[in-house]
């Protein structure tokens, strides 16, 4: 028994139309009459309208359906269009190559944006803008620390800066061991925090249980 699967089946131009308006098309071809050929097509074409009806009211909706007619016959109809005729060409047009933007970055894990931040610094005096300063130094060290998976000295990260802004930004050791101070008296704060939290959460606890036993003593 003759099994007629869709994957035997030729391709469909336009799916979405399902095969009977595919076949509908095709039986236009093989009308020889021109006159009558054009009737057909419209006829045709008012079947393509009927399976969107939300879509009728939409602009240059028509227009659309005559050229999916003339798509799904391989552009070989040849009947009265009241819009231009579409060619293979127009449909075949391929978009513009972007041109995306091309720049050397001698450290690219640290990002573009870390670098216009250093090249407007090179402006500024270090005592007048120390907190970006030391803002973008540790972003830095953060950064280089992801990428390196190892933790950098401050000495690594002012050569990267040297680099990044061309010999303008020279941090000089004083400047570096007062940013490493205050960062270790932070992170030694931070870590303070998070070892009281447990004692908290147990004194809490604590409290919560005399309160228990206090109210069923009652």
């Amino acid at each position: 028994m003759y099994k007629n699967y869709n994957y035997l089946r030729r391709r469909l131009m336009i799916p979405e139309y399902g095969r009977h308006i595919q076949e509908m098309i095709d039986s236009l071809l093989e009308i020889e009459d021109r006159d009558e050929r054009t009737r057909q097509a419209k006829a045709v074409i008012a079947v393509m309208g009927n399976l969107n009806p939300l879509l009728r009211d939409t602009a240059d909706f028509t227009h659309k359906l005559w050229d999916h007619l003339f798509i799904m016959s391989d552009f070989k109809l040849d009947v009265d269009s009241p819009y231009a005729l579409p060619t293979r060409e127009d449909l075949d047009v391929k978009p513009e190559k972007l041109e995306y933007p091309q720049s050397n970055i001698s450290h690219k894990h640290y990002g573009k944006n870390i670098v216009r931040v250093l090249n407007r610094l090179k402006y500024e005096d270090i005592e007048n803008a120390e907190g970006e300063y030391i803002n973008a130094f540790k972003y830095m060290h953060n950064k280089s620390s992801e990428y390196n998976q190892e933790h950098p000295t401050s000495e690594m990260i002012a050569n990267d800066i040297k680099i990044l802004t061309e010999g303008a930004i020279n941090l000089d050791t004083e400047w570096l061991k007062k940013v490493e101070m205050e960062h270790k008296s932070a992170s030694s704060h931070q870590k303070a925090k998070r070892q009281q939290r447990p004692q908290q959460r147990q004194q809490q606890k604590g409290g919560r249980k005399s309160v228990q036993r206090h109210n069923t003593q009652k």
